[in-house]
């Protein structure tokens, strides 16, 4: 199975720490997250990976050349001029992920003991042309889902935005977004269309608009799990501390 990192974000809520290292070669527990990433990936069996870079991409090149790229098929989508963001990522890197078979899409700055193996086999099983983790959690943006765990929307809590407008947020539950998500190439076409508005796109307003037509679904694992969003430097320290423990 194939997957893609994305390693590509300035990670600006981390600096002075990112102000000389790119946010992928962060370190949890002294080891990078880039690392962590692919390490955990290998384990369900994913072993070709794409690595977008553009915040010292040359760090995070020469990182993964003397480690032999950690034993994967990998390909390096360098986004020089600027940043794609998470849908132009994903579209500039179609060349190494289309074809038969869906691939996982994982922040980098996620760090995540979820059983991805469950994941992959939901979508499989599913007729989804996404499947995004999601959880119960609070936070300011939640995505909108049906009690079959369809995605609808998405909402703003704090503006009072919702996407579409005529989705009412009563009758959807709402999940926060995991920065996980398998997708299938079926949606290739649609991103290609979606992506002539304008190159720098993010993957969730595309995944707002398409959710009407395309089965965009949602997957909360049955089993609780440990997940941490290491971008900001609270979540961080307690990435750190939970790694700690967990030795």
């Amino acid at each position: 199975m194939k997957a893609m990192i994305f390693a590509a974000g300035l990670g600006t809520r981390l600096r002075p720490i990112t102000d000389n290292k790119p946010k992928a070669l962060v370190e949890v527990g002294g080891v990078p997250m880039l690392r962590r990433v692919i390490e955990n990936l290998k384990r369900y069996e994913i072993d070709e990976i794409v690595v977008n870079v553009h915040h010292f991409p040359d760090r995070i090149k020469e990182y993964l050349s003397v480690n032999d790229n950690f034993g994967v098929k990998l390909h390096i989508s360098v986004e020089s001029d600027k940043l794609l963001v998470t849908g132009g990522g994903i579209l500039k890197a179609r060349e190494w992920l289309d074809g038969d078979e869906p691939f996982l899409v994982h922040n980098a700055d996620i760090l995540t003991d979820v059983d991805l193996g469950e994941m992959i086999q939901r979508h499989r099983e599913s007729d989804a042309d996404a499947t995004l983790l999601v959880a119960q959690r609070t936070t300011s943006r939640y995505l909108l889902m049906d009690n079959v765990m369809r995605m609808h929307g998405w909402a703003n809590v704090k503006t009072g935005e919702v996407k579409p407008a005529e989705v009412d947020m009563a009758d959807y539950r709402a999940y926060a977004f995991g920065g996980v998500h398998i997708v299938s190439p079926s949606l290739f076409d649609d991103l290609e269309r979606y992506g002539r508005k304008a190159d720098v796109f993010s993957i969730m307003p595309f995944y707002i608009e398409a959710c009407g037509a395309k089965k965009i679904a949602g997957y909360e694992p049955a089993i609780d799990y440990n997940w941490f969003d290491i971008g900001k430097p609270e979540t961080l320290k307690s990435a750190c501390e939970w790694v700690k423990d967990s030795l």
